[in-house]
C-alpha cells in the first residue's frame, strides 16, 4: 500500500513538473489553452525595433492584449467564424502577404546596396542635372502647322501668355505656359536640347517635336544648378537602388515560373 502511494505521488509530481515546464513557455492560459511566450517575445522585440521603451507597464499591456485577443479568438472559433469562406480567403491572403514581405526583407538583407553604388548613382544624377537650370514657358499643340502659325504670330508681336492660354494643350496653359525652373534631365531630350540652345528671352524659331506633340518654347532665364548634397539624398538613392534590384529579381522569378491561365 505504501509503495503504491509512493508511485502515485511520484506520478503526480512528474505531471506537475511537466505542467510547470510547459507553463514556463507560456505567459498565461485561457480556458486551458496556452498564450505562448514566443508571441510575447516577438511583440517586445517589435516594439523595441520601433523605438518604444519596453518597461514593465508596456510588457503588462502586451500581455493583457494577448490574453484579450485569445479570449475573443476562442469565442470566434466557438461560433464557427474560422470556417467561413471569407475568413479562410482573408487568412490565406494574409499568410501569403506575410511570406512575401519576409522574402523581400530577406532579399534586401542579403543584397545590400554598397556605398560605391550609391555614390555612382549620385554622380549620375548630378550629371543629368547639369550645371545649369532653366526657366521657360511653352505652348503645346497637336500639329506642326499650328506650332508654325503660333511662331509667326509671336514674331509679329503676339503675346506668348495669351496664346498659351488660348491654344496650348498642356496643363501649364492656365499659367500662360509657365514651366518654372527645371534641369535638362527633367525634360524629354528634344525639349531639353532645344532649351539649352536658346538665349535668354529667345523663342524657338522652329517647332520642337516630342511624344507629347509640337512645342513652341520661350527661355526666360538661366541660373547655376544647385543639386542637393549627397547626405540629403543618400537614403532615397539607396531605397531606389534596392527597389530596382528587387524588381529585377522578381521579374526573373516570374520569367522562370510556369504559369497557365
Amino acid at each position: 500500500m505504501k509503495k503504491s502511494y509512493q508511485l502515485l505521488l511520484a506520478a503526480a509530481l512528474s505531471m506537475l513538473a511537466t505542467v510547470a515546464m510547459a507553463a514556463a513557455g507560456n505567459v498565461a492560459t485561457v480556458n486551458g489553452k496556452p498564450v505562448k511566450q514566443s508571441l510575447m517575445d516577438y511583440l517586445v522585440k517589435d516594439a523595441t525595433a520601433r523605438g518604444q521603451q519596453v518597461d514593465d507597464n508596456l510588457r503588462k499591456q502586451i500581455k493583457d492584449n494577448l490574453i484579450g485577443s485569445e479570449i475573443v479568438a476562442q469565442e470566434a472559433q466557438k461560433q464557427g467564424m474560422d470556417k467561413q469562406p471569407d475568413y479562410l480567403a482573408k487568412e490565406e491572403l494574409a499568410r501569403r502577404a506575410l511570406l512575401v514581405n519576409t522574402y523581400v526583407e530577406n532579399f534586401i538583407k542579403k543584397n545590400p546596396v554598397s556605398e560605391a553604388d550609391i555614390k555612382a548613382e549620385y554622380d549620375k544624377f548630378k550629371q543629368q542635372v547639369g550645371d545649369k537650370e532653366y526657366n521657360a514657358d511653352h505652348i503645346l499643340v497637336a500639329t506642326e502647322a499650328e506650332a508654325k502659325d503660333i511662331i509667326d504670330q509671336l514674331n509679329k508681336g503676339g503675346d506668348f501668355a495669351k496664346l498659351a492660354k488660348e491654344k496650348s494643350l498642356d496643363g501649364s496653359k492656365d499659367k500662360g505656359g509657365e514651366l518654372g525652373w527645371f534641369s535638362p534631365g527633367m525634360m524629354v531630350k528634344p525639349f531639353s536640347d532645344a532649351v539649352t540652345k536658346l538665349q535668354k528671352g529667345q523663342i524657338t524659331s522652329t517647332p520642337v517635336q516630342t511624344q507629347f506633340g509640337w512645342h513652341v518654347i520661350k527661355l526666360k532665364d538661366t541660373r547655376a544648378a544647385q543639386p542637393p548634397a549627397y547626405d540629403q539624398v543618400k537614403e532615397n538613392i539607396k531605397r531606389q537602388l534596392q527597389q530596382v534590384a528587387l524588381e529585377k529579381h522578381l521579374r526573373g522569378l516570374r520569367e522562370k515560373a510556369k504559369i497557365t491561365e
